[in-house]
């Protein structure tokens, strides 16, 4: 397994619940992807949510993929919470989702010359997303492939597709195949995949600029409600992961007691300040 990069960062690192999460806001995460692909640093830039802290905890392979990840931001407005709960000074802005962080994204690629491959959702909603990017950015360089895939290390489909990846070698490739899938091909792929930033992490992000999936209105997202919006429209899928994880996870919030960790800390400021 490659090891994980040193990487220096200007921004806080934060844990809580046992992950280790990097904050910035949606301008500094362009301004980060840029960074490593001028560098040539080859970096994973991962996310978390409450649904990747739920899988974290009950999957020692996503563990390993978040400890080969360079940089981990937020991806839900309930872990600047939970951030805040644990005394960090978190704010709305280091919440960063790619339903808004797509466009933005590809609009600094289409004009840095960037060529991004794009991993993740079907034939027809990556076609109609392409169609969609290459309309408002006609210089972008996108390349695609659909999500429906034999995954698996050493399959005849993955073994294809990294050599596509390569032979095409992207500054830029998004792998959005729903978690943790996405997460252990890119763990057992990173290695030899000729990108110089991975964000693996994407999701249903090609899914949203296709129209095939809601966009949740975006002041929900601020208001940390976008989890309500998405639950009405796909109330099948969602129903575990918004009415049965949420407690195997307060068990952690319980157990790993943050409030009295804050006091402590506010405690001993205030005995050095005196």
């Amino acid at each position: 397994m490659m090891l994980k990069a040193t990487v220096n960062s200007n921004s806080e690192t934060i844990t809580l619940l046992g992950v280790t999460i990097q904050p910035r806001s949606l301008d500094a995460m362009n301004l980060l992807v840029e960074e490593g692909i001028s560098g040539d640093h080859k970096w994973i830039i991962s996310n978390h949510n409450l649904h990747s802290l739920y899988l974290y905890h009950r999957h020692a392979r996503l563990r390993a993929f978040y400890s080969l990840a360079h940089w981990t931001h937020i991806d839900g407005m309930p872990l600047v919470a939970l951030g805040r709960l644990y005394g960090h000074r978190l704010r709305r802005e280091q919440r960063v989702t790619f339903v808004d962080w797509t466009y933005p994204l590809m609009a600094l690629a289409a004009s840095r010359g960037w060529k991004v491959f794009h991993v993740g959702s079907s034939q027809i909603t990556s076609a109609r997303a392409v169609e969609r990017l290459r309309l408002l950015y006609p210089s972008l360089q996108l390349e695609v492939r659909d999500g429906y895939f034999d995954e698996r290390l050493g399959s005849r489909d993955t073994e294809e597709l990294v050599q596509r990846i390569n032979a095409y070698e992207p500054d830029l490739l998004i792998v959005g195949m729903g978690m943790p899938r996405q997460e252990f091909w890119t763990y057992d792929n990173f290695s030899r995949l000729k990108a110089r930033v991975v964000l693996s992490s994407a999701g249903a992000a090609f899914d949203y600029v296709a129209g095939a999936v809601p966009t949740p209105p975006r002041w929900s997202g601020r208001l940390g409600l976008e989890w309500a919006f998405r639950l009405a429209n796909d109330p099948i899928r969602l129903m575990t992961r918004y009415f049965v994880e949420p407690w195997y996870l307060l068990l952690l919030l319980i157990l790993d007691r943050p409030s009295s960790r804050y006091r402590g800390r506010l405690r001993a400021r205030i005995k050095l300040e005196g």
